[in-house]
């Protein structure tokens, strides 16, 4: 999860970097095209029959809203200062507990639902509605994390079955030919320069991907995200060196209580989660 979390902040700025001269549909295109001859070497080390599964259905849909979170992600960095966006982006567990209700039919009590509420108070301390502007890319940054909720959602379902490089390998081989279809309307080939910081994104989100996959394969989540705090300082120095953006107080604080009450629901998940394993046992 450490490894992870510093290659998203490094793609996170290359990102920013490179939009200056690559619009960020095609940014998108190239992460997932380059990201292929990156994880193409494990394919073919393993074999086709690496690729074999009976999960296609699950494939596709965390395809679909993965895909839709990054075309949002990648855009709204361009346009909001990145440690707001990775601020809010720790809002995904938020929805995850949301959508779990609605879609898993899972059952949660009133301190979880009370975290959630605590989190989405951290996310308007960020936002300040009324107070600063609220931007299309905030606004973006919100349904990012809705649709990487369910992205995270359908990871989780599918690390019961699938390995982290399979599952990430689907995920460029899906992503690829879906994302050139924008792409195409925005078109210019990159500079030699840009190539560079293009590979950089695809390499940085290729393993971090991978990296974080094997994580919640190999531990609770509770046990890794608090790891994951340290893209916001991470991502907020790089910010500042790179491209002279200081962060306020708000969005320190608001990240606080959006990322404390994260943790507190992702606790709470594996205890509840326990407690069934426990009660289940003597049955068995």
């Amino acid at each position: 999860m450490l490894a992870a979390t510093v290659l998203f902040s490094i793609m996170v700025a290359s990102v920013r970097h490179v939009s200056s001269e690559v619009a960020s549909f095609e940014i998108v295109f190239f992460r997932n095209l380059l990201g292929i001859f990156i994880i193409g070497p494990i394919i073919a080390r393993r074999g086709l029959g690496f690729l074999r599964t009976t999960r296609l259905r699950l494939y596709a849909w965390r395809a679909a809203f993965g895909l839709g979170s990054m075309f949002m992600w990648f855009y709204a960095i361009t346009v909001t200062p990145i440690a707001e966006a990775v601020a809010l982006s720790f809002t995904s567990p938020l929805f995850v507990t949301v959508i779990a209700v609605f879609f898993l039919h899972e059952k949660v009590g009133a301190p979880r639902w009370i975290a959630t509420a605590i989190g989405f108070g951290g996310a308007m301390i960020v936002l300040r509605p009324g107070i600063a502007e609220v931007t299309t890319g905030h606004m973006l940054l919100i349904a990012s994390s809705i649709l990487m909720a369910v992205s995270i959602v359908s990871i989780k379902m599918l690390a019961r079955t699938e390995s982290p490089e399979r599952i990430v390998a689907y995920m460029v081989i899906i992503f690829t030919p879906v994302s050139l279809i924008p792409a195409l309307f925005v078109w210019e080939w990159p500079s030699l320069n840009a190539w560079f910081w293009l590979f950089v994104v695809a390499g940085a989100g290729t393993f971090a991907h991978i990296a974080f996959t094997r994580a919640l394969s190999k531990a609770d989540a509770s046990a890794v995200m608090p790891l994951d705090f340290m893209r916001l300082p991470a991502t907020a120095v790089i910010g500042y060196l790179a491209f002279s953006e200081i962060p306020d107080v708000w969005t320190f604080t608001g990240a606080v209580v959006i990322f404390v009450s994260s943790v507190y629901i992702a606790r709470r998940e594996n205890q509840d989660r326990r407690a069934v394993r426990a009660a289940a046992e003597p049955a068995a």
